[in-house]
């Protein structure tokens, strides 16, 4: 649950914004036609993508490519809220600000300077900390403002490691894109996201992603994540001593009480019987 948002608007448009986030939260970014940046404060959630399925650090920023990406924050303590700065890349105010010289930019720091860090993340968490001054001083900020400090993020990015995903991140902003969808599933199989979720990851919609799923893995989406994931739990009840709730949060499940049913209609016995049985 988000319970406080502020934001800095360009054009119409939401470019800057300051959120704070109540634990446990799933936060769904649907970034069609732009690019984002996030940096997260104090703890940090795990990236969910058609590409990525990361743990990312507090005081760690990430760059999110065009697409459908969820955030996924567990708690771990009672009234626990995490704050996160968002930048959004809008490939038309990029193009404004640069006048189209942000791709060759990049391309000719990304070709002569490939790998070499100038900056240091102590600089991006400069960036920040001045960011929250001008939310703490709203009426500082103006439309010049603002096209300044899409500028210097840009050039921080373009100076540190980052070199790489920025120039993925134009490339993107700058063309069109299709997922995989065999990569995006098996990259998943084992995270906590609906079928409806996996199809946004896809860019489909539900009815299109059974179709296209049907075809490519010969079987329904809900029974062939299910087989898959029931799969991985005999490897674990072999293998380790996890508890039978730790291996249901593990591949997938989170009712532990859902897996155990889902476990004994594939299997024909219970995780716990299916271990004793196997250790026998």
């Amino acid at each position: 649950m988000i319970v406080d948002r502020h934001v800095f608007e360009y054009e119409h448009k939401v470019l800057i914004e300051k959120i704070v986030m109540k634990t446990p939260f799933k936060f769904e970014g649907i970034f069609q036609n732009r690019g984002c940046f996030i940096y997260f404060k104090d703890r940090a959630p795990k990236l969910l993508s058609s590409e990525n399925n990361m743990q990312i650090q507090s005081q760690e920023a990430v760059l999110l490519k065009c697409g459908t990406h969820f955030l996924d924050l567990l708690q771990q303590k009672e009234d626990e809220t995490v704050e996160a700065i968002i930048v959004h890349l809008y490939p038309e105010i990029l193009k404004k600000l640069y006048v189209g010289e942000l791709p060759a930019l990049i391309e000719k720091r990304y070709y002569h300077k490939q790998g070499q860090i100038v900056a240091s993340h102590d600089i991006i968490s400069k960036f920040i900390d001045s960011l929250d001054f001008y939310f703490n001083n709203p009426t500082l900020v103006n439309n010049d403002l603002l096209e300044l400090k899409i500028k210097e993020l840009i050039l921080l990015l373009i100076q540190t490691e980052n070199i790489t995903s920025i120039l993925e991140l134009v490339a993107d902003l700058y063309s069109a894109k299709s997922v995989h969808l065999k990569n995006m599933i098996e990259l998943h199989l084992f995270s906590n996201l609906s079928i409806e979720e996996l199809a946004k990851l896809s860019n489909l919609s539900l009815s299109s992603f059974k179709r296209q799923f049907k075809t490519e893995f010969n079987d329904s989406p809900n029974n062939y994540i299910i087989t898959k994931r029931i799969e991985k739990a005999k490897e674990l009840l072999n293998i380790t001593d996890m508890p039978v709730s730790g291996i249901a949060y593990e591949i997938g499940f989170n009712d532990p009480l859902y897996f155990t049913r889902m476990f004994k209609k594939k299997v024909g016995t219970s995780p716990t019987r299916y271990r004793i049985d196997k250790n026998l």
